[in-house]
């Protein structure tokens, strides 16, 4: 009998779709756990700047209902008549202040009679109901002062409707109709256009109506984007964060994969800092140290099984999805850029020696070309030892022949091999893999190779990379996230194919549903000469780009790339802590990263403080 799954329950969610309590007071309303006073809106400004509306609809707490009714009726134009010879009697008046106030209200009076009456513009009732919230008196305060603050700042006056406030409850639910008593106390006419040009469209944020609060533009304009969304110039899912360090990358990166995990996306870090250990650990999830430890290994001789295109067969990726070889001939040619990696020295007649030793391990393994690897444990292949073995034994068969004068490329083949098999990097590559990924957040710890030399370090990242895209590539209907901190430490110029793979893995992962994520410091060890055809393509093909601050050559650089504006190079120069370029597709915002406070004690003690 299956056993019942207890499902959890979102209770501020709940809270807010369906209060437990909800009590109207004379001036004050009870909404489940959060407590709120209503105010309408009764005074515009007379000559509103564009996207003055902007400012009221983007209240922190707080819930802002408009309704615009249109109304070309003659009684508004009579109303607009009988005000402009009011305020003409005002003219009159001994009092300075009410002059000139007086001599405003007509001119705007006569103009909007003219664009009435001439232009045929459409006027109507604009009534505008706030409700601030909050969980206690102390918060609301505070709430409820940000409110006036702004409405005062968009020149706007707020009154509280005492004796109304559930009527306003009432007006404000998408499920009542509007209420005579309310709109008889906050309708004022107003323009169309007024009221169309009070919201900033034109740089109003960024929102696709799914996914997570991101940040807030320069204009205060709410950022909410959902980065699995295909959509126009949007076809993957992978970011690129760039800056120097300190300036708020990390707290970054911990805000975003921490939206995404709530969304049910799971996450791989390779850390190479130890940066993400007290978040992984808050999340239950598996920090594994790929440093030495026996439970972060990855077998370099074990065959993963590659991922086959399953779309058309006409589609033109066919030809970079290997329908045409084996998972052995394919694993070969990996195993030809993790040795080049390894063992920098390693010639073209070793490598020869080397694919020879082994496809006859193999061999022995019962693994040959046709072999169907899906159905082999980690426990079925070979292992380093067993290479080095089988190679030292035929560099002891041909020492029985030789002649002294000949060179015995087995002989140094197995001198070269000694360390990852039987030396001091035994302890990485030795055994069969035990690295595995049962939980939605993994981190493969990298923090104890430091103090390794850089072939050691880009050789073993070669390898967890491969294991990570084996996992991402396993279902496509399983969102997974790939993030690469410090990714300058998988850049090896002399041998350009790791960054190769990850460009690969940046093109084809849209194909699955799986993204990647770059971070590193400087543009400029991307763009190296040796490597930039594949390095550019890398920091290209994301549809989300990042960009902290930056100067000097690193500035020029992105530039160049990038081809910024002028405003643009001046945020990235000022280097302000929090403040960034955001891309997506080709959308370009100044994004300023406002991340809740709950979240900050997921993020724990290293980095993104």
């Amino acid at each position: 009998m299956a056993k019942k799954k207890e499902e959890e329950v979102n209770a501020a969610l709940l809270n807010v779709i369906a209060p437990v309590g909800l009590e109207c007071k004379t001036n004050q309303i009870i909404l489940g756990e959060n407590m709120g006073k209503a105010f309408g809106v009764i005074k515009y400004p007379p000559s509103p700047e564009y996207g003055w509306l902007g400012r009221i609809t983007n209240i922190p707490s707080s819930i802002v209902a408009m309704t615009y009714t249109p109304n070309n009726d003659g009684e508004i134009i009579d109303a607009i008549n009988h005000n402009i010879k009011v305020d003409r009697q005002n003219l009159d008046s001994m009092d300075p202040l009410t002059q000139k106030r007086s001599q405003r209200a007509v001119d705007n009076g006569e103009k909007l009679l003219e664009r009435i009456d001439q232009d045929g513009e459409s006027i109507g009732e604009l009534s505008t109901l706030i409700l601030p919230l909050a969980e206690n008196k102390e918060i609301y305060q505070k709430v409820e002062k940000k409110m006036r603050g702004t409405c005062s700042i968009s020149r706007c006056k707020v009154r509280r409707l005492n004796m109304l406030q559930r009527q306003a409850l009432q007006q404000i639910s998408p499920f009542y109709t509007q209420d005579q008593r309310i709109q008889d106390i906050v309708n004022r006419v107003m323009p169309l256009r007024t009221f169309i040009g009070g919201f900033p469209f034109s740089s109003s944020g960024f929102n696709d109506n799914q996914g997570f609060f991101f940040g807030k533009d320069a204009d205060g304009g709410l950022i909410v984007i959902d980065h699995w969304l295909r959509k126009n110039d949007r076809t993957n899912s992978n970011f690129v964060i760039m800056g120097v360090p300190g300036i708020g990358k990390s707290a970054t990166v911990k805000h975003l994969v921490l939206s995404d995990y709530m969304m049910g996306t799971k996450l791989i870090f390779i850390d190479p800092e130890r940066e993400y250990r007290d978040l992984c650990n808050n999340l239950n999830g598996d920090w594994i140290d790929a440093g030495g430890s026996p439970k972060g290994r990855v077998n370099p001789l074990q065959v993963f099984p590659l991922p086959r295109d399953e779309e058309d067969k006409d589609n033109y990726y066919n030809q970079d999805d290997g329908q045409g070889l084996g998972d052995l001939a394919l694993w070969i040619k990996h195993l030809e850029v993790f040795f080049s990696l390894y063992l920098p020295s390693l010639d073209d007649m070793k490598k020869a020696y080397l694919k020879k030793a082994l496809i006859k391990l193999y061999k022995q393994y019962g693994i040959d070309w046709d072999t169907d690897v899906t159905k082999l444990s980690a426990e079925d292949f070979p292992i380093m030892e067993n290479l080095y073995y089988l190679v030292q034994a035929h560099a002891d068969q041909l020492d029985k022949t030789r002649k002294d004068a000949d060179v015995n490329i087995w002989r140094e083949l197995e001198m070269l091999l000694a360390d990852a098999a039987i030396g001091a990097d035994s302890r990485l590559w030795n055994g069969h893999t035990t690295l595995k990924s049962d939980s939605r957040c993994i981190v493969i710890d990298t923090f104890n190779l430091q103090n390794s030399g850089d072939n050691i370090i880009r050789a073993q990242y070669f390898l967890l990379e491969t294991w990570a895209w084996n996992i991402m590539s396993a279902d496509r209907t399983e969102k997974v996230m790939l993030i690469c901190d410090e990714a300058y430490l998988m850049i090896d110029p002399q041998v350009p194919q790791n960054l190769v793979f990850l460009r690969n893995v940046a093109k084809r992962d849209r194909k699955y549903e799986a993204g990647l994520m770059i971070i590193s410091h400087f543009i400029v060890d991307f763009l190296d000469e040796r490597i930039k055809m594949y390095g550019q393509a890398l920091l290209d093909t994301p549809c989300y780009k990042i960009l902290f601050g930056t100067d000097g050559k690193n500035l020029e650089e992105t530039n160049d790339l990038y081809h910024l504006t002028e405003a643009e190079r001046e945020l990235l120069e000022s280097k302000r802590r929090g403040h960034a370029l955001f891309m997506a597709g080709s959308k370009r915002f100044h994004i300023n990263f406002t991340i809740p406070d709950y979240k900050w004690a997921y993020f724990g003690k290293a980095g993104g403080r």
